[in-house]
């Protein structure tokens, strides 16, 4: 039997293609793919940039001489005040008090609502270090509370812990990443067992839950100015609250002695004050006039800001989870959050990586211009193995394994659009080559 050249050409086509593995052919495509690598050519650390208006007038300021919040006659409103009164407008809370750092105002956050010496406080076992250190600084003593793949405190671990701690008199929630629990849930759990709730909103200006700006479900909060924050006076924080003893006490303790409460406008009247400035001691911690000039140009540029971090973080998201949503989680928003500020992204690697691979992925990364942190790595702050200075006395295996590949990544406001076109192709070929080496595509 005898067969043209056009049937037998036709037959081994056939039979190629029913030898083919489909699979095969897709680990091959991505093979492929994976010999023109993207790269990342710009500084992940690079911060938002002071607007030109507080270039001039910190250079106004500066002409002057009048760094000190204080340093004003009569009658006039110090750089310092009229920041915070920004920042309430922004924010939403009567009384605002500038001071030095974040870590200041955390500090403070206890201090003025009674913290003993040795008292408790439940807190996140998944923060940044500054939070335990700032329990440490108002001599507390940390009960951290498991966190989970959202990256959020665990309410039901929250609840067992209050349970197991009938003398914790204080719960420091911390938004890390901006990212809100429920905050409804929590504020419930403080009534029912008798707990003040404090929040830290270093990372959540801008966020809001139920319609309302975050830190409001507590009885005070703090935010920050730092570099990697949404406004940047280098160092710098803010402490807020609707109380008005909390906000005088504030006040003195950041260092209004005498009769400098006079000077503030967004603390509370005089007859809040009697007494105070001699009985508390001051520890120094304001604001200067430099650092409020340049935030209060920031200030007017938070929405628009928070537009294009939005934008771009949801673009990212889409393309990651399309092209590798199997081998990734992306924490999501805590329902009750009505406006997230993503000015970073974070994702779990898939329990298939192993540490190794975990490992091999941040190399993968490295090397390609991309420095993508994990939360859990040896010498990482937000790792809560670190805090040798307030060790958690209980073991977190929740949280542990979250951080074991929990991954961060900033995403720097003044980069392109192509930019982060490269960010997402650097994450993702850097999750195929580590499947690819191991034999797992």
């Amino acid at each position: 039997m005898k067969f043209s050249m056009i049937a037998f050409a036709g037959l081994v086509m056939s039979a190629e293609g029913l030898l083919t593995n489909p699979a095969s052919s897709q680990v091959q495509k991505i093979t492929d793919s994976l010999k023109d690598r993207a790269y990342v050519t710009r500084d992940i650390k690079t911060p938002d940039p002071i607007p030109e208006e507080g270039q001039e007038a910190a250079l106004e300021l500066m002409k002057t001489g009048r760094l000190y919040r204080y340093n004003v006659a009569p009658g006039e409103e110090s750089v310092v005040s009229q920041c915070e009164k920004e920042i309430c407008e922004y924010t939403g809370f009567k009384y605002c008090v500038g001071l030095n750092s974040c870590g200041s105002a955390l500090m403070l956050l206890l201090k003025t609502t009674g913290l003993e010496p040795g008292g408790k406080v439940l807190s996140n076992a998944f923060t940044f270090g500054a939070v335990p250190s700032a329990i440490e600084h108002a001599r507390g003593k940390a009960v951290y509370v498991e966190s989970t793949k959202d990256h959020v405190i665990d309410i039901v671990d929250m609840e067992k812990k209050l349970k197991e701690n009938p003398d914790c008199k204080h719960v420091l929630i911390s938004h890390m990443r901006g990212k809100l629990a429920d905050m409804s849930a929590i504020k419930n759990l403080c009534d029912k067992y008798d707990a003040i709730l404090l929040e830290d909103c270093a990372h959540s200006l801008g966020v809001f839950w139920e319609g309302e700006h975050s830190g409001h479900k507590g009885i005070a909060c703090a935010i920050s100015s730092q570099s990697y924050k949404m406004i940047n006076s280098g160092e710098g924080g803010f402490l807020l609250t609707d109380d008005p003893e909390i906000a005088a006490q504030t006040a003195v303790l950041a260092g209004a002695y005498e009769g400098l409460s006079a000077k503030h406008t967004t603390v509370p009247g005089p007859e809040h004050f009697e007494g105070k400035p001699t009985a508390l001691p001051n520890y120094s911690i304001r604001m200067s006039n430099l650092a409020a000039a340049v935030i209060r140009p920031q200030i007017k540029t938070l929405e628009p800001r928070i537009e294009t971090y939005n934008k771009r973080y949801n673009a990212l998201v889409e393309k990651l989870e399309s092209r590798v949503g199997d081998h990734l989680y992306i924490p999501q928003l805590t329902p009750g959050v009505t406006r997230m500020v993503h000015d970073s992204i974070q994702f779990n690697l898939d329990k298939k990586f192993t540490p190794e691979m975990v490992q091999a992925f941040l190399e993968e990364c490295g090397a390609h211009g991309l420095p993508v942190e994990l939360f859990g790595h040896k010498t990482n702050a937000r790792n809560f193995v670190n805090w040798g200075f307030a060790p958690a006395e209980e073991p977190l295996p929740q949280t542990a394994e979250m951080l074991s590949r929990a991954c961060d990544c900033r995403m720097p406001l003044m980069w392109d659009d192509e930019d982060f076109e490269d960010l997402g192709n650097v994450i993702i070929e850097s999750i195929e080559k580590v499947l690819a080496d191991n034999n797992m595509l």
